[in-house]
């Protein structure tokens, strides 16, 4: 009986009644075709989330993906319109992803006495206001016509490239996370990071690896985002951590550290895009949607918190 009462399985019921909900307020909802489109809109976003997880069952949190995403396409598109071919533009901005994760890796595993709260807030400001002053406030743009295919193109005219990206990256995810020797050192550091290095586990090396994989994964989401959009600003991805957060606090994974599964970050995910699409065909105003999510949290916090779902590390 106990592995019904895993919360992924709350979560699956979570995502059937939102689903039912989203059907009864919109006839357009439930359309297949439709749907698929949705994880255009949300999907930028959960390519973060899934090393996110990582960090969060560490203990730590990462505040300055939303930064990262920004520095990152300003540094691109700046690039490719001074002259830069854009596969090397890419290029760098994968670069310019890996080396803010890589800084916030560091400053943290260096500067102990310092939350990641803050160090990551340090950077979050940092990386956002290295974005404005390359672009000001001015907008870039007017890229190839091909590189609009990351955020609108279909393979086999149905199904989303983004889509397709982003399911093989939570493939790669999650079995790094459960398959590997790397996952089960997130665990134990996570549980106790202190004992974990008596142990024998290089604790810092393990964390700087995790925090470089979440820059490199927040200039993914850059990329597909920009492709999206068309162009960028410095103040685009704003606000885009606390969804990101939200996605993996509500898929299970305890900001204690130690615990937590990717099965329940992919669900919340795809829980929090549907919920903000069906609600937003209905012109459900966006604050009463974040009241919404909000409350979703503290609900998934209080059954937590009473433990009525297993260890989610085994």
């Amino acid at each position: 009986m106990d592995f019904f009462f895993q919360w992924e399985w709350l979560l699956v019921v979570i995502f059937i009644i939102i689903n039912i909900m989203n059907s009864q307020l919109s006839p357009y909802y439930l359309n297949p075709y439709t749907l698929l489109d949705a994880t255009m809109s949300f999907l930028d976003k959960a390519f973060i989330a899934l090393p996110m997880a990582f960090v969060i069952i560490f203990g730590d949190i990462d505040i300055s993906v939303g930064s990262t995403v920004a520095l990152s396409s300003v540094v691109m598109a700046v690039l490719y319109n001074a002259g830069l071919a854009m596969p090397l533009a890419i290029i760098v901005c994968l670069l310019v992803g890996i080396i803010a994760g890589l800084l916030n890796g560091i400053l943290i595993v260096k500067f102990k006495e310092l939350s990641s709260v803050i160090v990551t807030l340090s950077t979050m400001i940092l990386y956002r206001g290295i974005a404005y002053v390359i672009l000001e406030n001015q907008s870039a743009g007017d890229f190839p016509m091909w590189f609009n295919y990351f955020g609108w193109g279909y393979i086999q005219n149905t199904i989303p490239f983004i889509l397709v990206v982003f399911m093989i990256a939570a493939v790669i995810f999650y079995l790094l996370l459960h398959k590997t020797t790397f996952g089960r050192k997130v665990y134990a550091i996570g549980n106790n990071d202190t004992a974990s290095l008596f142990s024998g586990i290089k604790v810092d090396k393990t964390k700087i690896i995790v925090f470089t994989l979440n820059g490199l994964m927040a200039a993914i989401a850059a990329i597909f985002l920009t492709s999206r959009m068309g162009s960028t600003r410095p103040n685009i991805a704003s606000g885009y951590e606390l969804d990101i957060i939200a996605m993996v606090v509500l898929g299970g994974v305890s900001t204690s550290g130690g615990k937590g599964r990717m099965a329940g970050v992919l669900l919340s995910i795809f829980i929090i895009g549907y919920l903000r699409y069906g609600l937003g065909l209905v012109n459900v105003l966006s604050q009463v949607i974040l009241i919404i999510i909000g409350a979703l949290l503290i609900f998934s916090v209080m059954i937590s918190n009473l433990k009525l779902h297993s260890d989610s590390s085994k």
